[in-house]
């Protein structure tokens, strides 16, 4: 079992429409409004996982491991036509490291026996798409209140590989040197609201709101965004936090979380 701990996953930059700031509040209109902003995501990700090794079980810290950034990508894509809207989301995750003369690993729950350290390293693999349709409330010049309901898939894959200083001894014991994967491709529907709220002199600031829960072939699985924003003459700015948590009906990956700051600036047309 891996415990992921502060491991900062990824910075991203994207064209793309954050999901809480896909279209700007304004009133509602018979002509499709769209909305595209550059942002980037900075979350640490955290999950436990039981990589099967031959007779045994091998748990890992992935804290200890995981600390480079292969390759991250997110965007999103949103428009509304008077009360109806339409928003897509989707993040790819790929993070890897290795460490060499570790004791960062258990097997059976049992620690490493004296003098035998391990080279290991461990790859995520994360693909996460939420698609829904929403139902905007409430609109005004400056804030807006939506519901929406859809689905979100996560394909998860974890690819662990160890070598062993020496025999460790003890009851099942895996390879010496191997590696074994644990993955999961889950699809589970989800209900949520989201929207901003306007202030200032003139509106210029504004918070951004987003929530959602699912479940299905997951437990449960829910996601949230907030913070603060900013509108010029050109378009907007803006800092948020985005937590995106996952309970897995899985025997090997038991959950996984995402969770971290994003910037960005937006426009609308």
């Amino acid at each position: 079992m891996w415990q992921m701990q502060r491991m900062v996953g990824a910075a991203a930059m994207a064209a793309a429409v954050m999901a809480p700031n896909a279209v700007s509040a304004q009133a509602l209109s018979d002509q499709w409004q769209f909305g595209a902003s550059i942002y980037g995501w900075l979350p640490d990700i955290h999950g436990n996982t039981t990589f099967p090794a031959g007779g045994s079980n091998l748990s890992v810290s992935a804290s200890q491991i995981i600390g480079n950034l292969k390759f991250a990508g997110m965007g999103t894509f949103a428009a509304q036509k008077d009360h109806w809207g339409v928003f897509t989301d989707l993040i790819y995750l790929d993070v890897g490291g290795s460490k060499s003369g570790t004791r960062d690993l258990t097997v059976g729950n049992v620690t490493l026996p004296a003098g035998v350290s391990a080279n290991a390293s461990l790859d995520v693999k994360s693909s996460i798409w939420t698609l829904a349709g929403s139902y905007r409330v409430m609109a005004d010049p400056g804030s807006s209140f939506d519901v929406f309901a859809g689905f979100r898939s996560i394909e998860l894959k974890q690819d662990l590989r160890w070598q062993f200083s020496a025999d460790i001894g003890g009851i099942a014991p895996p390879p010496r040197s191997g590696g074994s994967e644990a993955k999961i491709n889950n699809i589970d529907g989800i209900v949520g609201a989201k929207g901003r709220y306007a202030f200032g002199a003139n509106r210029e600031w504004y918070v951004p709101y987003y929530v959602d829960v699912g479940t299905g072939q997951s437990d449960l699985t829910w996601q949230a965004v907030g913070g603060i924003g900013y509108t010029f003459s050109w378009g907007e700015a803006f800092a948020v936090w985005r937590y995106l948590d996952y309970n897995f009906k899985n025997a090997k990956i038991e959950d996984a979380s995402f969770s971290g700051p994003a910037i960005g600036v937006a426009f609308h047309w």
